[in-house]
């Protein structure tokens, strides 16, 4: 029997039954019963503050990122302290599938990959990159349009629709242009119908930007953006306890609520264990 957990059986239960009739129950001795609270099994400080780091951010994150959390406030600890804590207490993070690494053969290009794989930004609005998503958890399948700014991977536009058509990602494009200087912007995508249509060349042409697409099938060209539309349905759909089908309306709110979530609050070791919009504020 754990210590810990036959305790707070005890403190559970004690108010109806005797201790004794419940060290009886659970063959454990009274002796050791009283040995055991007298250790005090209680959290230390260091634990509390990891667990609640942990339940904070919904268990999203792994034990690197929570130690670099822990120096930004000050608590220098080392990082397989806090791994054991976390394995201890369970509070590891969710583990996404991991895709399988085939690349694929070269391919004609429909307009210069400018990006080549250097996802590395100086400035915001430097490089930007898009993709469209399924959304497959709601009445009818839902697909989601998302732009990233390399800078600091903050998703500066995005939009939820029930039709993945050229609309969907003119309306992207215009949100993510609203306010910002994106003349010499290059703007990522894949070789999707959408991104190669007039009306999406022309609309970025108008604004500025210079387009720039990955080699047809392979997605390790635009891997930001696919890794951060995987995250997004393994850390706020598939981590549901139950395989629930969901309203369209509900599926439209997690969405919204996991873009707060990323952009405020999410902590990346890239960004020194910051949110992508405290890193621009700070950096600004």
């Amino acid at each position: 029997m754990e210590p810990a957990l036959f305790l707070e059986l005890v403190d559970l239960f004690k108010a109806k039954y005797s201790i004794t009739m419940i060290c009886e129950c659970m063959s454990v001795p009274r002796p050791t019963y009283y040995r055991w609270r007298q250790k005090k099994f209680d959290k230390t400080e260091l634990e509390k503050e990891i667990i609640a780091i942990c339940e904070q951010l919904k268990f999203r994150v792994g034990h690197r990122t929570v130690k670099g959390l822990l120096e930004n406030a000050g608590t220098l600890v080392d990082r397989k302290t806090v791994q054991r804590i976390m394995q201890k207490y369970n509070s590891q993070c969710q583990v996404k599938p991991k895709r399988a690494k085939k690349m694929a053969g070269e391919s004609n290009l429909v307009v210069p990959n400018l990006l080549e794989q250097n996802f590395k930004a100086d400035a915001p609005n430097q490089k930007w990159v898009t993709d469209i998503t399924y959304l497959p958890f709601g009445e009818s399948m839902l697909y989601l349009s998302t732009i990233l700014d390399l800078y600091n991977n903050e998703v500066i536009a995005y939009k939820v629709s029930d039709t993945q058509n050229a609309h969907l990602v003119l309306d992207t494009l215009e949100m993510a242009c609203r306010k910002r200087n994106t003349a010499g912007t290059i703007l990522h995508s894949d070789q999707g119908a959408q991104y190669t249509s007039h009306a999406f060349q022309v609309t970025a042409k108008e604004n500025g930007i210079i387009t720039s697409m990955s080699r047809k099938g392979n997605c390790f060209d635009n891997a930001v953006i696919e890794s951060f539309h995987s995250s997004l349905k393994s850390e706020e759909f598939y981590t549901l306890e139950k395989r629930v089908r969901l309203t369209n309306a509900i599926v439209q709110q997690k969405t919204e609520d996991y873009m707060y979530y990323y952009n405020y609050i999410r902590p990346f070791q890239k960004l020194n264990c910051h949110s992508p919009i405290e890193y621009r504020t700070m950096a600004a």
